[in-house]
């Protein structure tokens, strides 16, 4: 049967479409002989007998968070047997199971539910921006492609300056915020390396969900309504904004633009997009509205693979994305500096709170200042992922006093904004073949241009780079002249799609999130809970978070979040305490007993689809 699972704002539509993928008749892959037990919530340690070479892996242990905290513990995650696809869109993730159904592979399948995205998920979900993807073969094969966007041939360094030297807004909204989108190039060249079906077939769910339309759910109804000033100043209709006004819960949202473009896509390949009449399209579009997108820039791009970021935590291996991301190297570097403790405080105490931010706040200043694209600049990654480096860097914390950011780096000035964004999914089939994929427009809704006759968004992915050096981009992220716009060159991301290996190198989690810089601190605080607390799936994901990138200077907390008492210290410790609503979406999937676990981010709308 398929499990199907959505949080509580998710899509009306994706019962039907649930329902749906128990119609596919085509034999589904056998799982793996080998069980791998992890455990289950709540349990004790298992003396069960387990089959050769399986790992004893402790049992998971029921967390225990604050009084009134809002997502309470002790839920349990959606479970599957044999394939599971987690994201932010329930019908994008039945498109994912759909194509597993019919015998794909975790790549079919995560090429799929991307333009899947494109359409259900269109505040981040697209083709008009780029991302990365980790894999992990059944076969032991890794990998890692960078399909990240780059800066137009046109771009020059101080494009968003006035003619006073101050910062402008133009990196963030219209035509000139955008950079060469890459998602279509990835995405192709990701399904023709690892996959095992054609780009026609694994496209088919997505081209349906444009052409027939789906039903607007109240998550997507409130992004538009959010969004719908920005849109309509830069076009007077879209399906968005059908006659002006925002679409509304319980509304079809029916794209023909959008299943024309698809549909070429997939019969057309890349070039399709690249050279052809979306190509057209788009370049008509930069013109119209003053951006500097050519068709030389477009037939010049070309996505990229690199080796994934390879580092362990305890035992555990994690693979992740090495730069133009910084999301690799940064966490690795604060996983580092918590792995010099023999262990680390019990979750949510002063001491948890004190260490796990001062680690995130020296790994961000490294990450601020000395990672930028490999193509132009030379980065330090063996310092940075050094288990020596992270010991020099423990040395610093004190125990029971914050260190300001000034007195580890002086040199910049701080900012405060820290909007959600991003898209991230996870996909796994019954061999074990594993997928991890954020791919995003940058801000939501990207730059707010929607491309007439072609049907996508276009990203505001300029704003990523330090377009004035050592000034806030909008995330509040104070960067230097290593992500100093270049023409040609990727900006730098956040964006940290991983893959855990237990201590017998089986996948045991597949992670990422959507949240700018909190990318890094929410998908490495999943690692944390359950490789140092125990925790379950459902409980990882659940649990108060915590951020901090240096500048400003500041320890973010959930609202909730933290104790009282652990409050008052912290600030005695001379930490600045600041607080949101909610921190990063994430959505991830956890090899447990018997098969997989799957879980779409609490704190938003989503939905885990397995069989």
């Amino acid at each position: 049967m398929t499990t199907t699972s959505f949080t509580t704002a998710a899509r009306a539509s994706a019962c039907a479409l649930g329902a749906l993928s128990l119609a596919f008749s085509a034999a589904c892959t056998a799982p793996s002989s080998q069980a791998v037990d992890t455990g289950v919530p709540g349990g004790r340690p298992s003396s069960a007998v387990r089959a050769p070479g399986d790992p004893a892996i402790p049992e998971r242990q029921t967390a225990r968070f604050p009084d009134g905290w809002r997502l309470p513990a002790g839920t349990r995650a959606t479970f599957a047997p044999e394939v599971m696809a987690v994201s932010n869109s329930p019908e994008a993730s039945a498109a994912a199971a759909e194509i597993m159904r019919a015998g794909g592979n975790a790549v079919d399948a995560a090429v799929a539910l991307g333009f899947a995205l494109a359409v259900s998920w269109p505040e981040a979900g697209n083709i008009g921006g780029g991302g990365y993807t980790v894999v992990r073969m059944a076969d032991g094969r890794t990998a890692a492609i960078d399909y990240r966007e780059v800066a137009p041939l046109a771009a020059t360094r101080n494009m968003y300056l006035d003619e006073n030297g101050k910062l402008t807004d133009k990196s963030i909204y219209g035509h000139l915020a955008s950079g060469v989108p890459g998602a279509v190039a990835g995405l192709n060249a990701l399904l023709e390396r690892y996959g095992t079906m054609p780009l026609s077939r694994v496209m088919q769910p997505a081209i349906k969900l444009a052409r027939d339309g789906f039903v607007v759910d109240t998550a997507l109804a409130g992004s538009i309504e959010r969004a719908s000033k920005m849109l309509l100043r830069f076009q007077a209709q879209s399906p968005f904004t059908p006659g002006g006004k925002p679409l509304a819960a319980g509304a079809r949202l029916v794209q023909p633009d959008l299943a024309r473009t698809l549909e070429a896509i997939a019969a057309q390949g890349p070039s399709a997009f690249y050279s052809g009449w979306i190509a057209d399209s788009l370049t008509g579009e930069m013109q119209r509205g003053g951006g500097i997108i050519t068709k030389a820039d477009l037939a010049k791009y070309a996505p990229v693979w690199r080796a994934p970021i390879r580092t362990t935590y305890r035992g555990y291996g994690l693979l992740s994305m090495p730069p133009s991301s910084s999301g690799g190297v940064t966490t690795a570097e604060a996983l580092n500096i918590l792995e010099q403790y023999p262990t680390v405080p019990s979750y949510g105490s002063t001491q948890w709170f004190h260490l796990v931010g001062s680690a995130y706040q020296r790994a961000f200043i490294d990450r601020n200042a000395k990672l930028g694209d490999p193509a132009f600049v030379q980065v330090p990654l063996a310092q940075l992922t050094s288990k020596t480096y992270a010991a020099r860097l423990k040395a610093t914390i004190a125990d029971t006093r914050a260190t300001p950011t000034r007195d580890l780096e002086p040199r910049m000035e701080a900012a405060a904004r820290e909007p959600m964004n991003t898209t991230h999914y996870s996909v796994v089939d019954a061999r074990g073949n594993a997928v991890a994929t954020t791919t995003t427009l940058n801000n939501s809704w990207g730059s707010g241009v929607w491309v007439r006759g072609a049907g996508f968004m276009l990203n505001d992915e300029m704003d990523d780079f330090a377009a004035q050096p050592g000034k806030p981009n909008m995330f509040g992220l104070v960067q230097g002249e290593q992500n100093a716009i270049q023409p040609g060159k990727r900006m730098l991301s956040a964006m940290s799609p991983t893959i855990v290996l237990d201590p017998v190198d089986q996948v045991l989690l597949v992670v990422g999130a959507a949240g700018g810089p909190t990318i890094i601190t929410g998908t490495s605080q999943v690692i944390l809970n359950v490789i140092d607390h125990r925790m379950s799936l459902g409980d990882a994901m659940r649990a108060p978070r915590v951020h901090h990138q240096a500048l400003p200077d500041s320890l973010t907390f959930e609202a909730g979040g933290v104790r009282p008492a652990v409050l008052d210290s912290l600030r005695g410790y001379g930490h600045a305490m600041r607080e949101l609503r909610s921190l990063v979406n994430v959505n991830a999937i956890m090899r447990v007993k018997g098969g997989w676990e799957g879980q779409p981010e609490p704190r938003r709308s989503g939905g885990a689809v397995g069989y």
